[in-house]
């Protein structure tokens, strides 16, 4: 479930994609080997920092709920301090558009994906129609899971999801180089947590540039941010039982390592086939088709191909019924199992937004929307993130005062 709600159809829309714009752009001069450098800094933008954003909340939250018996919302997490209900409210309808336009640019780029994979497959030429089907299908089956709550739906189709995700996998890793992959891995996440601190802060020579960061790493920090009240509310409504540590560990370290062997496998794969074909032409730069041209060169390339269509659209299912959960949760009144009207209202809006936004990229083709959409993320994050410092200060300050008591 923490896959599947936090990143999901992410790990396969950039598996291919992003290592090798890293090895082909790197972010910045290094002694390590450009696939090393590609490799560590996509663990950098997709491991600990990601986690820590969900795992932060995840703890915080959980705290309230569950040891203070709070409401599940994010203002309950200030309540001591901040006692202005204006203030609070505005904190709580500013989680609400930061969850729905971090939600909605995932819908449209993973939609948009599916049916980049489906016209590769078929040399078809599907376009708007094609997507918007694609959405409907997502959010009609995103409601019924919702609907069903998170034992009946959401656990069921993660685990789903899971299995396909590890058979993928497995079978990649068996069909490539295993002694570069498991070398590659091993040197990149020793060179990714040497590197860490100072790639964190872009510092010296690990300054990759604004324009760099601004398209890449910025705009991750804004869509994990973006992700972490949902993501980090739904980790803590089904964390419950767990201690603080559990928790912490639980959300950083396996689903950091797992990140990183992911992007090993499909990473060190694709350098591998580039230098096969002895030139590299672009071939994966698209973000649509890049995973589904790497696929073409594996055996049943079709059945991969198809195999990971059917899991982009798992996957975005159970992002968008984790994200319906929560902010029904939100909606009513902090309620840990709100009401199956508020799920409908909620997977209806989503839905209506994301056609809002495919169509409106549809009628505007010189306006990338997508991009735009993204680039809008980064601003709504932006008083986000100021509160989530707030807010864990306030958190800190509870711990310690629960310390001293006797």
């Amino acid at each position: 479930m923490l896959y599947s709600a936090g990143m999901g159809a992410g790990i396969l829309l950039r598996a291919v994609q992003e290592p090798v714009f890293m090895q082909q752009h790197p972010p910045y001069p290094s002694q390590a080997s450009p696939d090393i450098l590609a490799l560590v800094y996509t663990f950098y933008q997709w491991g600990f920092t990601a986690w820590a954003f969900y795992g932060l909340f995840a703890m915080i939250i959980g705290y309230f709920l569950f040891v203070k018996k709070r409401k599940v919302l994010v203002s309950a997490t200030i309540a001591d301090v901040v006692s202005h209900r204006p203030t609070k409210t505005g904190i709580d309808i500013l989680t609400v558009i930061t969850t729905v336009f971090g939600l909605v640019a995932a819908i449209g780029l993973g939609t948009t994906q599916i049916n980049g994979g489906i016209n590769f497959i078929f040399s078809a030429q599907n376009g708007l129609l094609t997507t918007l089907f694609l959405a409907t299908i997502i959010s009609s089956l995103a409601f019924y899971s919702a609907w069903n709550g998170v034992n009946k739906g959401i656990k069921v189709i993660s685990k789903i999801n899971i299995l396909i995700t590890i058979a993928l996998l497995t079978f990649t890793f068996v069909n490539s180089d295993m002694g570069a992959v498991l070398f590659n891995f091993y040197k990149a996440t020793l060179q990714y947590i040497k590197d860490f601190i100072p790639m964190s802060l872009a510092f010296g020579d690990y300054d990759p540039g604004i324009a760099f960061l601004t398209d890449w790493t910025y705009y991750y920090w804004a869509f994990w941010i973006a992700w972490a009240p949902f993501t980090g509310i739904f980790i803590a409504r089904i964390s419950k039982g767990r201690s603080l540590r559990q928790l912490l560990l639980g959300v950083l370290i396996v689903p950091s390592l797992g990140t990183f062997f992911w992007f090993s496998v499909f990473g060190t794969s694709a350098f591998q086939l580039m230098e096969v074909w002895g030139s590299y032409q672009g071939e994966f730069s698209g973000v649509f088709s890049s995973l589904f041209i790497f696929f073409a060169n594996y055996p049943m390339a079709t059945i991969l191909n198809l195999t990971t269509i059917v899991l982009l659209i798992g996957f975005l299912v159970t992002s968008v019924d984790s994200a319906v959960y929560v902010l029904s949760m939100f909606s009513d009144n902090g309620k840990k199992n709100p009401n199956k009207s508020h799920r409908l209202l909620w997977s209806v809006f989503i839905f209506l937004t994301t056609v809002a936004l495919l169509l409106l990229g549809n009628a505007k083709p010189e306006i990338n929307v997508l991009i735009a959409a993204q680039k809008l993320l980064i601003i709504t994050s932006l008083p986000f993130a100021f509160f989530m410092v707030i807010m864990t200060v306030i958190f800190l300050k509870q711990l310690l005062k629960q310390k001293k008591l006797p």
